[in-house]
């Protein structure tokens, strides 16, 4: 898929997925001809490689209580 399908897939804007692509938290695109174009599966794999948010700030106070005793 193009760049702007691609952000907005993973539900984010053109300026943080260029960013993402950037840093390697998305993957590089690929290039057909002069074409360039995201690879579904792999934007698939490196959304599921993203880090969790806790589900409410409770379980964030705990998982920051749990670290602190480590």
């Amino acid at each position: 898929m193009r760049r702007p399908e691609a952000a907005r897939y993973i539900g984010v804007s053109i300026t943080k997925f260029d960013q993402m692509v950037s840093d390697g938290r998305m993957p590089k695109p690929k290039r057909i001809e002069s074409i360039v174009v995201w690879d579904r599966v792999q934007l698939d794999a490196a959304f599921t490689d993203l880090p969790n948010q806790p589900e409410n700030m409770i379980d964030e106070l705990l998982q920051r209580g749990s670290r602190s005793k480590s």
